[in-house]
């Protein structure tokens, strides 16, 4: 299918939402810190319903033997029927769908606990939960598509979320996978593929988006405009086959697979939402469920500490215990700091999005970004400190007569977190678009390619009112002030500093666009800083709001926690800085040079003598055969 850019970008335009809502990520884009739209912190939602539940997966978790499942790559029926009884794939679904009805926030501890013990079975429930069948039918299903689909999904029917192809990931004009509407109008035709789908091998329901043509009215159907359509599909529906359980680096026990389609009857009923709608119902259903990532990210935060904090103690070199060396005592400090604030960034997070009050998409976006870059530094420095055992297996630790602590499984595991959901350069483009969205609006065809040089010159009279009320704004503001935010304590002069440097990042930003107008959009590398920036400014504020909302204990918690706060957001500040400094002094012209010339073959003999084992194995990206394959799905039994 040939998709030219600007078909990609309409198709992407299209599908994004538009809320009325405040944010506070997107003020720190704009240099207007509203800190009361995070302080004080929203009230947990129904928190019996989560000091019930937790307990019970605890009780289970104390049972599973996470070494079984990396050594056969399969998550025994029998966990999965343990999983079952105590109501845990319906922890998201409303008490009156069966489900559980946990806020977001106690989902997110569970998928805490999960992970640590299991990240294969954290990503069959958050794949069966956060993007599944549960989620787009509660957003966007009907009443009758509620009733009959999430009291399954609450009993345990395992659902899968179909989007990626063979050649489509983050750029969805290109789905090759169509849905045909029947000459009476009573069902589709679907006919494709799909790639990694995630839960698949073993999903009973599936969320499927397909491309659907348009079309005339046809029997009970009005006339269609087509696009991107999302489907309810029974897996085992005549024409589906699973073709291939796919081998990851890590996630041993995880069940994707290739999904094909031929000829497969979906009736009409099962359609979500419009015709077209089907790419904004995704979207839409990732601004939540994209906080999965963060709570088992915070999760391996909480362990890798531990582990630090034990190890380091325990081996001593030179006369003393590792960790008294400088040299670990700032990886220790760098992974204890941002385990807290990875648990600060989940929670802020969680508690607005079960508020509902605010508009969460960078918030939630920000979250998973920071989150598993955050995660995949801790594991690689935990690895580093425990040295070759960080290397080793667990497996092969325990056959010496050693405790056997899988570090080395931990960093395979988190690694696709930085893929899964967005990757991190694609997180990049979408949040950037997100927050220059006021300059894009203010600039108009000063920013689209293409536009005239009479348009760009109307454009340019309309953004100068826009401007000459914002930019001096940016001048002078509360963290300007020595007294300002004084009721934080110790933790004031941070704020102080995430207000100033919001302010300081909008005039960046605005130089960016000032000097690239349209082309800013192509200035990934800028865009990337901008963007971590913020991301910084959000981890910071989140690490401030939890710890502020802490209540004064015996134990001291608040007081401790105040100084892993502090620890925090220096690390925090000081990575900020070096983002600030890239911005305008980067290689990214040499870069983009030397790309050219080596993807136009300059650099060739850089290669020689050396062999490349996987040439004549296959081709880059392989083409759909008609030929049928063994289908290889194995649904669990409902008692195993």
């Amino acid at each position: 299918m040939q998709i030219n850019a600007d078909k990609s970008r309409q198709v992407a335009e299209e599908s994004r939402e538009q809320f009325d809502r405040p944010s506070f990520a997107k003020g720190l884009y704009m240099g207007a810190v509203d800190f009361s739209l995070i302080e004080p912190l929203p009230s947990a939602l129904h928190p019996e319903r989560g000091q019930a539940f937790l307990p019970q997966l605890e009780a289970v978790l104390d049972g599973i033997d996470p070494e079984r499942i990396e050594a056969q790559a399969r998550i025994p029926g029998e966990y999965i029927a343990q999983l079952r009884r105590i109501g845990a794939f319906g922890m998201k679904i409303p008490v009156e769908y069966g489900g559980l009805g946990l806020s977001l926030l106690d989902y997110g501890r569970a998928l805490m606990r999960v992970g640590v013990v299991s990240p294969a079975i954290g990503a069959l429930l958050s794949a069966h939960q956060s993007i599944g069948v549960p989620e787009p039918v509660k957003s966007f299903g009907t009443e009758q598509q509620k009733r009959e689909y999430l009291p399954r999904c609450a009993a345990g029917a395992i659902s899968a979320f179909l989007l990626t192809e063979n050649d489509v990931g983050s750029d969805p004009a290109r789905l090759g996978t169509e849905a045909r509407l029947s000459d009476d109008g009573s069902h589709y035709v679907l006919d494709g593929a799909k790639l990694w789908t995630t839960n698949g091998v073993v999903a009973e329901l599936l969320v499927v988006m397909a491309a659907v043509q348009p079309h005339e009215a046809l029997g009970r159907e009005p006339a269609g405009r087509g696009g991107i359509t999302a489907f309810i599909v029974e897996a085992d529906t005549a024409g589906i086959t699973v073709e291939n359980r796919n081998q990851f680096m890590g996630l041993r026990g995880i069940e994707n697979g290739v999904t094909r389609f031929r000829s497969v009857r979906v009736p009409a009923a099962n359609r979500l939402g419009k015709e077209g709608s089907g790419l904004k119902i995704a979207l839409s259903t990732l601004n939540t469920g994209r906080l999965s990532i963060p709570a088992m990210c915070a999760g391996a935060g909480k362990w890798s500490t531990k582990i630090a904090r034990e190890w380091s103690a325990a081996r001593v070199q030179w006369g003393h215990p590792v960790g008294k060396h400088q040299a670990v005592a700032g990886k220790l400090a760098c992974i204890a700091a941002s385990s807290y604030a990875l648990e600060a960034v989940f929670e802020v997070s969680a508690r607005l999005a079960d508020a509902g009050m605010k508009d969460i998409r960078i918030e939630a976006a920000l979250a998973k970004l920071w989150a598993s870059e955050a995660a995949c530094t801790i594991a690689d420095e935990l690895l580093q400190i425990r040295g070759g055992r960080g290397f080793e297996t667990a497996q092969s630790q325990a056959a010496r007569g050693e405790r056997a602590v899988p570090v080395e499984q931990m960093l395979r595991d988190l690694r696709i977190n930085r893929i899964f959901e967005g990757s991190t350069e694609i997180m990049h483009l979408l949040i950037a678009r997100e927050a220059v969205d006021a300059h894009l609006q203010a600039a108009g065809d000063l920013a689209r390619a293409g536009s005239s040089i009479q348009d760009k010159a109307r454009a340019a009279v309309d953004a100068s009112g826009f401007y000459a009320r914002w930019l001096p704004k940016l001048a002078m503001g509360a963290g300007s002030l020595p007294n300002s935010y004084a009721e934080h304590g110790p933790l004031a002069k941070h704020l102080r500093y995430v207000e100033r440097t919001s302010r300081r990042l909008a005039r960046q930003t605005f130089a960016g666009m000032a000097r690239w107008q349209a082309g800013l959009e192509m200035q990934q590398v800028f865009l990337g800083h901008i963007v971590d920036i913020g991301a910084e400014l959000f981890a910071m504020s989140a690490v401030i709001a939890k710890t502020t909302a802490l209540p004064q204990s015996p134990s001291g918690q608040r007081d401790s926690a105040q100084d892993l706060a502090l620890a925090f957001c220096e690390q925090a500040a000081q990575r900020c800085e070096e983002h600030f400094d890239r911005l305008w002094k980067n290689t990214t012209r040499t870069d983009g040079r030397l790309a050219a010339d080596l993807l136009d073959g300059k650099f060739q003999w850089l290669e020689a003598g050396v062999r490349d084992v996987s040439e004549g194995t296959g081709e880059w990206i392989a083409q759909w055969s008609d030929g049928v394959r063994k289908d290889v799905r194995w649904p669990y039994p409902e008692d195993a």
